[in-house]
Protein backbone atom coordinates (compact mmCIF):
# COMPACT_ATOMS: atom_id res chain seq x y z
CA UNK A 1 0.00 0.00 0.00
CA UNK A 2 1.26 3.62 -1.06
CA UNK A 3 -1.64 6.12 -0.96
CA UNK A 4 -5.54 5.68 -0.88
CA UNK A 5 -8.10 8.94 -0.62
CA UNK A 6 -10.18 8.78 1.74
CA UNK A 7 -13.41 9.07 -0.20
CA UNK A 8 -12.06 4.99 -1.21
CA UNK A 9 -12.92 3.82 2.01
CA UNK A 10 -16.24 6.29 3.06
CA UNK A 11 -19.35 4.26 2.32
CA UNK A 12 -19.71 3.56 5.99
CA UNK A 13 -17.58 6.41 7.18
CA UNK A 14 -19.83 8.90 8.22
CA UNK A 15 -22.87 6.18 10.04
CA UNK A 16 -22.33 6.29 13.60
CA UNK A 17 -21.15 2.89 15.89
CA UNK A 18 -23.64 1.68 17.85
CA UNK A 19 -23.54 -0.96 20.55
CA UNK A 20 -20.96 0.85 22.84
CA UNK A 21 -20.77 3.39 25.31
CA UNK A 22 -19.89 7.21 24.87
CA UNK A 23 -19.96 9.51 27.58
CA UNK A 24 -22.90 11.74 27.69
CA UNK A 25 -21.61 14.54 29.94
CA UNK A 26 -19.60 15.40 32.84
CA UNK A 27 -20.93 13.51 36.18
CA UNK A 28 -20.92 17.58 37.64
CA UNK A 29 -23.25 18.60 35.16
CA UNK A 30 -26.06 15.89 36.25
CA UNK A 31 -27.67 16.82 39.27
CA UNK A 32 -29.81 15.52 41.49
CA UNK A 33 -33.93 15.98 41.08
CA UNK A 34 -32.78 17.97 37.88
CA UNK A 35 -33.48 17.53 34.05
CA UNK A 36 -30.63 18.15 32.09
CA UNK A 37 -30.24 17.80 27.93
CA UNK A 38 -27.69 16.37 25.81
CA UNK A 39 -27.12 14.97 22.58
CA UNK A 40 -25.23 11.83 21.31
CA UNK A 41 -24.96 10.39 17.80
CA UNK A 42 -28.10 12.71 16.72
CA UNK A 43 -29.97 11.41 19.26
CA UNK A 44 -31.70 14.05 22.10
CA UNK A 45 -31.00 12.72 25.49
CA UNK A 46 -32.15 13.94 29.14
CA UNK A 47 -30.60 13.04 31.78
CA UNK A 48 -30.60 13.04 35.60
CA UNK A 49 -30.20 11.72 38.89
CA UNK A 50 -32.47 9.70 40.54
CA UNK A 51 -33.42 9.63 44.36
CA UNK A 52 -30.61 7.89 45.29
CA UNK A 53 -28.13 9.54 42.80
CA UNK A 54 -28.49 7.32 40.49
CA UNK A 55 -27.65 8.61 36.34
CA UNK A 56 -30.55 7.51 33.91
CA UNK A 57 -30.85 8.24 30.52
CA UNK A 58 -34.14 8.87 28.48
CA UNK A 59 -34.54 10.19 24.93
CA UNK A 60 -36.06 13.16 25.02
CA UNK A 61 -38.97 12.38 23.19
CA UNK A 62 -42.13 11.56 24.62
CA UNK A 63 -43.86 8.50 22.98
CA UNK A 64 -47.41 10.14 22.90
CA UNK A 65 -46.72 13.81 20.96
CA UNK A 66 -43.15 13.74 20.61
CA UNK A 67 -42.43 16.90 22.87
CA UNK A 68 -39.33 17.18 24.80
CA UNK A 69 -39.35 15.18 27.99
CA UNK A 70 -36.79 17.73 29.26
CA UNK A 71 -39.23 20.44 30.00
CA UNK A 72 -41.08 18.36 31.95
CA UNK A 73 -40.99 17.20 36.12
CA UNK A 74 -38.97 14.61 37.62
CA UNK A 75 -39.72 13.50 41.19
CA UNK A 76 -36.92 11.19 41.88
CA UNK A 77 -38.65 8.25 40.11
CA UNK A 78 -40.46 9.22 36.98
CA UNK A 79 -40.13 11.72 34.48
CA UNK A 80 -43.65 13.96 33.68
CA UNK A 81 -43.99 15.22 30.31
CA UNK A 82 -45.01 18.95 30.35
CA UNK A 83 -48.05 18.66 27.49
CA UNK A 84 -50.66 15.75 28.78
CA UNK A 85 -48.95 14.83 31.93
CA UNK A 86 -47.39 11.08 31.01
CA UNK A 87 -45.38 9.65 33.54
CA UNK A 88 -42.22 7.47 32.80
CA UNK A 89 -39.95 5.48 34.69
CA UNK A 90 -36.86 7.23 34.68
CA UNK A 91 -34.71 4.14 34.01
CA UNK A 92 -36.32 1.83 31.90
CA UNK A 93 -38.68 4.35 30.25
CA UNK A 94 -41.67 2.76 30.69
CA UNK A 95 -45.05 4.31 31.23
CA UNK A 96 -46.53 5.01 34.89
CA UNK A 97 -49.25 7.28 34.21
CA UNK A 98 -51.59 8.68 31.40
CA UNK A 99 -53.79 11.17 33.16
CA UNK A 100 -56.35 10.89 30.44
CA UNK A 101 -57.31 7.01 30.59
CA UNK A 102 -60.56 6.64 32.11
CA UNK A 103 -60.73 3.57 34.53
CA UNK A 104 -62.56 1.40 31.72
CA UNK A 105 -59.65 2.64 29.37
CA UNK A 106 -58.51 -0.47 27.57
CA UNK A 107 -55.44 0.97 26.53
CA UNK A 108 -52.24 -0.70 28.50
CA UNK A 109 -50.03 1.94 29.38
CA UNK A 110 -47.11 -0.06 30.78
CA UNK A 111 -47.13 -1.14 27.32
CA UNK A 112 -45.59 2.02 25.96
CA UNK A 113 -42.54 3.30 26.56
CA UNK A 114 -39.97 5.99 25.76
CA UNK A 115 -36.72 5.12 24.32
CA UNK A 116 -34.48 4.80 27.67
CA UNK A 117 -30.63 4.10 27.17
CA UNK A 118 -27.82 1.90 30.05
CA UNK A 119 -26.45 4.50 31.87
CA UNK A 120 -23.59 4.47 34.53
CA UNK A 121 -20.70 6.69 35.71
CA UNK A 122 -16.85 6.20 36.01
CA UNK A 123 -14.28 8.84 35.85
CA UNK A 124 -16.10 12.07 36.43
CA UNK A 125 -18.65 11.59 33.23
CA UNK A 126 -21.87 9.93 33.01
CA UNK A 127 -22.00 7.13 30.43
CA UNK A 128 -24.79 6.45 28.04
CA UNK A 129 -24.93 2.40 26.38
CA UNK A 130 -26.09 3.33 22.73
CA UNK A 131 -28.22 0.83 21.80
CA UNK A 132 -29.86 2.14 18.80
CA UNK A 133 -31.46 5.55 17.40
CA UNK A 134 -34.66 4.90 18.86
CA UNK A 135 -32.85 3.91 22.69
CA UNK A 136 -34.72 0.10 22.25
CA UNK A 137 -34.32 -2.01 25.19
CA UNK A 138 -31.68 -4.62 25.15
CA UNK A 139 -31.75 -8.23 25.79
CA UNK A 140 -28.66 -8.63 27.91
CA UNK A 141 -26.68 -6.34 30.39
CA UNK A 142 -24.34 -4.40 28.21
CA UNK A 143 -20.67 -4.74 28.98
CA UNK A 144 -18.77 -2.55 31.91
CA UNK A 145 -18.25 1.28 30.77
CA UNK A 146 -14.67 2.06 29.94
CA UNK A 147 -12.68 2.63 33.11
CA UNK A 148 -9.27 4.65 33.71
CA UNK A 149 -6.59 1.87 33.98
CA UNK A 150 -5.25 3.19 37.19
CA UNK A 151 -1.96 1.75 39.04
CA UNK A 152 -1.91 2.69 42.83
CA UNK A 153 -4.60 3.64 45.21
CA UNK A 154 -3.81 7.00 45.57
CA UNK A 155 -3.40 9.76 42.51
CA UNK A 156 -4.60 12.66 41.13
CA UNK A 157 -7.34 13.40 38.35
CA UNK A 158 -7.77 16.00 36.27
CA UNK A 159 -10.82 16.84 32.80
CA UNK A 160 -10.32 18.54 30.04
CA UNK A 161 -12.67 19.48 26.94
CA UNK A 162 -13.35 20.98 23.68
CA UNK A 163 -16.05 21.58 21.26
CA UNK A 164 -14.89 20.15 17.48
CA UNK A 165 -16.55 21.80 14.42
CA UNK A 166 -16.44 18.49 12.77
CA UNK A 167 -17.27 14.65 12.10
CA UNK A 168 -16.15 12.07 14.56
CA UNK A 169 -13.79 10.48 11.27
CA UNK A 170 -12.15 13.77 11.08
CA UNK A 171 -11.28 14.67 14.43
CA UNK A 172 -10.58 10.81 15.51
CA UNK A 173 -7.54 10.54 12.68
CA UNK A 174 -6.64 13.89 13.63
CA UNK A 175 -6.29 12.64 17.14
CA UNK A 176 -3.90 9.51 15.79
CA UNK A 177 -2.06 11.55 13.43
CA UNK A 178 1.78 11.17 14.20
CA UNK A 179 3.11 13.66 11.95
CA UNK A 180 1.68 16.98 12.52
CA UNK A 181 2.94 17.54 15.98
CA UNK A 182 6.35 19.70 14.67
CA UNK A 183 3.91 22.05 12.55
CA UNK A 184 1.21 22.59 14.53
CA UNK A 185 2.38 22.27 17.88
CA UNK A 186 5.32 24.12 17.37
CA UNK A 187 6.13 26.01 21.02
CA UNK A 188 8.90 26.56 23.81
CA UNK A 189 6.89 25.20 26.03
CA UNK A 190 6.08 21.59 24.22
CA UNK A 191 8.69 21.54 20.72
CA UNK A 192 11.25 22.79 19.80
CA UNK A 193 11.14 23.95 16.59
CA UNK A 194 10.56 22.10 12.93
CA UNK A 195 14.40 20.85 13.22
CA UNK A 196 12.86 19.00 15.95
CA UNK A 197 11.63 15.99 13.37
CA UNK A 198 13.45 12.90 13.32
CA UNK A 199 13.11 9.47 12.25
CA UNK A 200 10.39 7.26 14.07
CA UNK A 201 9.75 3.73 13.91
CA UNK A 202 6.65 2.28 16.41
CA UNK A 203 5.52 -1.59 16.49
CA UNK A 204 1.92 -1.65 16.75
CA UNK A 205 -0.10 -4.86 17.57
CA UNK A 206 -3.64 -5.69 17.40
CA UNK A 207 -5.99 -5.77 20.27
CA UNK A 208 -9.71 -6.38 20.21
CA UNK A 209 -11.55 -3.77 18.43
CA UNK A 210 -8.42 -1.65 18.21
CA UNK A 211 -4.78 -1.22 17.86
CA UNK A 212 -2.03 -0.77 20.48
CA UNK A 213 1.62 0.87 19.98
CA UNK A 214 3.68 -1.32 21.79
CA UNK A 215 5.55 -0.18 24.89
CA UNK A 216 8.19 2.26 23.90
CA UNK A 217 10.32 4.96 25.07
CA UNK A 218 8.68 8.15 24.58
CA UNK A 219 9.98 10.37 21.69
CA UNK A 220 13.06 12.20 22.46
CA UNK A 221 11.50 15.67 21.38
CA UNK A 222 8.68 15.68 23.42
CA UNK A 223 8.74 18.22 26.35
CA UNK A 224 6.29 16.30 28.57
CA UNK A 225 8.25 13.34 28.91
CA UNK A 226 11.60 15.29 29.10
CA UNK A 227 10.42 16.91 32.20
CA UNK A 228 8.67 13.37 33.27
CA UNK A 229 12.67 12.07 33.55
CA UNK A 230 13.58 15.19 35.21
CA UNK A 231 10.70 14.64 38.02
CA UNK A 232 11.20 10.74 38.84
CA UNK A 233 15.04 10.47 37.85
CA UNK A 234 13.81 7.26 36.16
CA UNK A 235 13.63 6.02 31.85
CA UNK A 236 9.89 6.32 31.22
CA UNK A 237 8.09 3.78 28.99
CA UNK A 238 4.71 4.49 26.82
CA UNK A 239 1.75 2.43 25.62
CA UNK A 240 -0.81 4.35 23.69
CA UNK A 241 -4.04 1.87 22.49
CA UNK A 242 -6.80 2.92 19.75
CA UNK A 243 -10.32 1.17 21.06
CA UNK A 244 -13.59 1.25 18.83
CA UNK A 245 -15.52 3.09 18.83
CA UNK A 246 -13.75 6.78 19.68
CA UNK A 247 -11.07 6.02 22.45
CA UNK A 248 -7.20 6.52 22.67
CA UNK A 249 -5.42 5.71 25.45
CA UNK A 250 -2.02 6.40 27.19
CA UNK A 251 0.10 5.04 29.58
CA UNK A 252 3.34 6.29 30.66
CA UNK A 253 5.20 4.64 33.12
CA UNK A 254 8.67 5.35 34.70
CA UNK A 255 9.93 3.17 38.04
CA UNK A 256 7.02 3.49 40.45
CA UNK A 257 5.22 6.61 39.19
CA UNK A 258 2.48 6.43 36.66
CA UNK A 259 0.49 8.86 34.47
CA UNK A 260 -2.89 7.51 32.64
CA UNK A 261 -4.95 9.20 30.04
CA UNK A 262 -7.66 8.86 27.87
CA UNK A 263 -9.05 11.07 25.11
CA UNK A 264 -12.68 10.55 23.80
CA UNK A 265 -14.03 12.05 20.90
CA UNK A 266 -17.75 11.96 20.61
CA UNK A 267 -20.33 12.53 17.96
CA UNK A 268 -23.03 14.66 19.32
CA UNK A 269 -24.30 15.57 15.71
CA UNK A 270 -22.72 14.35 12.20
CA UNK A 271 -21.07 17.79 11.87
CA UNK A 272 -20.57 18.25 16.00
CA UNK A 273 -17.86 16.37 18.29
CA UNK A 274 -16.73 16.40 21.57
CA UNK A 275 -13.12 15.64 22.97
CA UNK A 276 -13.05 14.82 26.45
CA UNK A 277 -9.44 14.41 28.22
CA UNK A 278 -9.02 12.68 31.62
CA UNK A 279 -5.88 12.15 33.06
CA UNK A 280 -4.58 10.46 36.58
CA UNK A 281 -1.12 9.86 38.09
CA UNK A 282 0.67 9.43 41.19
CA UNK A 283 3.86 11.94 39.95
CA UNK A 284 4.97 13.44 42.82
CA UNK A 285 1.12 13.98 44.53
CA UNK A 286 2.92 17.22 46.67
CA UNK A 287 3.90 18.98 44.34
CA UNK A 288 1.80 20.12 41.31
CA UNK A 289 3.97 20.58 38.15
CA UNK A 290 1.85 17.50 36.29
CA UNK A 291 -1.40 19.37 37.40
CA UNK A 292 0.37 22.73 35.98
CA UNK A 293 1.26 20.88 32.60
CA UNK A 294 -2.29 19.34 32.49
CA UNK A 295 -4.39 22.22 33.40
CA UNK A 296 -2.46 24.94 31.60
CA UNK A 297 -0.53 23.87 28.63
CA UNK A 298 -3.21 20.99 27.92
CA UNK A 299 -5.92 23.16 26.49
CA UNK A 300 -3.44 25.52 25.02
CA UNK A 301 -2.47 22.08 23.14
CA UNK A 302 -6.37 21.06 22.46
CA UNK A 303 -6.90 24.56 20.58
CA UNK A 304 -4.46 24.22 18.30
CA UNK A 305 -5.45 21.22 17.33
CA UNK A 306 -9.12 22.77 17.39
CA UNK A 307 -7.87 25.56 15.27
CA UNK A 308 -6.37 23.21 12.70
CA UNK A 309 -9.61 21.30 12.44
CA UNK A 310 -11.73 24.79 11.96
CA UNK A 311 -9.80 25.70 9.21
CA UNK A 312 -9.34 22.22 7.40
CA UNK A 313 -13.52 21.69 7.34
CA UNK A 314 -13.20 25.04 5.56
CA UNK A 315 -11.21 22.83 2.67
CA UNK A 316 -13.71 19.93 2.81
CA UNK A 317 -16.86 22.33 1.96
CA UNK A 318 -14.64 22.35 -1.52
CA UNK A 319 -13.22 19.06 -1.76
CA UNK A 320 -13.77 16.22 0.36
CA UNK A 321 -10.98 13.77 -0.91
CA UNK A 322 -8.79 13.22 1.74
CA UNK A 323 -5.08 11.48 0.81
CA UNK A 324 -4.26 8.67 3.18
CA UNK A 325 -0.39 7.66 2.92
CA UNK A 326 2.08 4.91 4.59
CA UNK A 327 3.26 4.18 7.26
CA UNK A 328 2.46 7.79 8.73
CA UNK A 329 -1.26 7.55 7.87
CA UNK A 330 -1.39 3.91 8.62
CA UNK A 331 -3.35 4.13 11.48
CA UNK A 332 -5.88 6.17 10.24
CA UNK A 333 -6.76 3.40 7.58
CA UNK A 334 -6.89 0.79 10.30
CA UNK A 335 -9.45 3.07 11.78
CA UNK A 336 -11.82 2.96 8.77
CA UNK A 337 -11.35 -0.78 8.41
CA UNK A 338 -12.16 -1.24 11.96
CA UNK A 339 -14.83 0.57 11.95
CA UNK A 340 -16.05 -1.19 8.61
CA UNK A 341 -15.38 -4.53 10.21
CA UNK A 342 -17.22 -3.57 13.26
CA UNK A 343 -20.30 -2.37 10.81
CA UNK A 344 -19.85 -5.60 9.22
CA UNK A 345 -19.86 -8.06 11.89
CA UNK A 346 -23.42 -6.09 13.50
CA UNK A 347 -24.70 -6.67 9.98
CA UNK A 348 -23.65 -10.51 9.62
CA UNK A 349 -23.61 -11.86 13.26
CA UNK A 350 -19.78 -13.18 12.30
CA UNK A 351 -16.85 -12.45 14.41
CA UNK A 352 -15.19 -8.83 14.11
CA UNK A 353 -12.30 -9.71 11.41
CA UNK A 354 -9.29 -7.36 12.14
CA UNK A 355 -7.67 -5.73 9.54
CA UNK A 356 -4.05 -6.32 11.12
CA UNK A 357 -3.41 -10.16 11.20
CA UNK A 358 -0.28 -9.40 13.24
CA UNK A 359 2.52 -6.95 14.44
CA UNK A 360 3.61 -4.46 12.40
CA UNK A 361 6.45 -1.96 12.13
CA UNK A 362 5.51 1.40 10.94
CA UNK A 363 8.42 4.14 9.87
CA UNK A 364 7.65 7.82 9.46
CA UNK A 365 9.14 11.27 10.74
CA UNK A 366 7.82 13.82 12.95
Amino acid sequence: MTAMNLDSSRAGAMHFLWGFWYPALRSEQVRRHKLVRAMLLDVPLVLGRDGAGKPFALRDVCPHRAFPLSFGQFDGKTVECAYHGWQFDAHTGQCRTIPSLTEDSKLKCERIYAGSFPCEERDGYVWAFMTSPEGRAVNEPPPAPPELPVFSASYKIAHLYADLPCGVDQAIIGLMDPAHGPFVHQAWWWWRSRRSIRNKEKTFEPIPDGFRMSPHAPSANSAPYKILKLLTGEPATTMIDFVLPNQRFEQIRAGRYWLSSRTTVTPIRRDFCRLDFCAAWNILPWFPVVSFIINVFGPRFIRQDTEVIKKQVMGLQYEDRMMLIDDADRQARWYFELKAAYQEAQRTGAPLQHPMSGPVTLRWRS
